[in-house]
């Protein structure tokens, strides 16, 4: 690399590793979401053998259904780690024909909207959403279509709501980054800019507290009946008040660290 020019280093080596792109900037889940997305890359040579194989099998008249299967669960696994490495480096498609033309503070707004008011509010939801769906899963112990496949496929759907826990972070990370760019992230600072996730996750958090304090309270009561118990009625404005109860906080220690310098 010896005599190039400082502006052709960064797209070679992000040709090379995207994961090495503006690395003094990484937090720790930037490191976590990049580390993750290394190791699982190597599940691609080996659907590719799978792929391969089951081809040449099939061919051969020994058709295996756990095979299929395998492809299937090494791809989803894959494809969804790729999911919150694409977060982490910015390599995921996109259209910025006007974005990358703007002045770095106003890049950095854009990703905090979209990612804060956006995209987390998303992954947020379905993060809970895919819990219950891995636990049903998992309770009727669903498997394979084909009493050859692979079954346990509540194995892989409880990887579903960790790979988006993985986004989530990822999200986080790059949000906090780009917040740098325009203020101190402090506490009130993060929990505007992630906003609607923010409330989403403290109504969750809140609801299912309550749910286990009504179950624990009175066991004989059916568990579907719970969420219409008078008690789980106003989590949504319980989570809003313990949200803005943390924003309140955290701006009045700033103020005050800030009158006594």
């Amino acid at each position: 690399m010896t005599g190039q020019a400082p502006d052709t280093i960064e797209p070679v080596v992000k040709i090379s590793d995207p994961g090495e792109v503006n690395r003094d900037q990484h937090l720790w889940g930037d490191r976590l979401m990049i580390n993750l997305g290394n190791l699982m890359a190597w599940l691609f040579p080996i659907l590719m053998t799978a792929i391969v194989a089951q081809v040449f099998m099939r061919k051969a008249g020994f058709n295996q259904a756990w095979l299929d299967d395998a492809q299937w669960w090494i791809y989803g696994v894959a494809l969804l780690t790729g999911f919150g490495y694409a977060i982490t480096t910015d390599s995921h498609v996109r259209v910025d024909i006007f974005h990358e033309k703007y002045p770095e503070a106003k890049k950095a707004r854009i990703e905090v909207f979209a990612l804060g008011w956006l995209f987390l509010p998303f992954l947020a939801m379905m993060f809970d959403i895919l819990i219950h769906y891995a636990a049903a899963s998992w309770v009727a112990g669903e498997g394979s279509d084909s009493p050859n496949g692979l079954h346990g496929l509540y194995w892989l759907k409880a990887t579903l709501p960790l790979l988006f826990g993985a986004a989530i972070i990822a999200a986080f990370a790059a949000l906090y980054r780009n917040l740098s760019k325009l203020t101190a992230p402090i506490l009130w600072h993060v929990i505007i800019g992630a906003f609607p996730a923010l409330w989403f996750a403290a109504e969750r958090g809140v609801y299912y507290i309550l749910w286990w304090v009504v179950r624990l309270s009175d066991p004989d009561l059916n568990p579907r009946r719970i969420s219409r118990e008078p008690l789980m009625d106003n989590t949504m404005w319980y989570g809003l008040a313990l949200l803005l109860g943390l924003a309140i906080v955290s701006f009045w220690r700033q103020r005050r660290r800030s009158v006594k310098v």
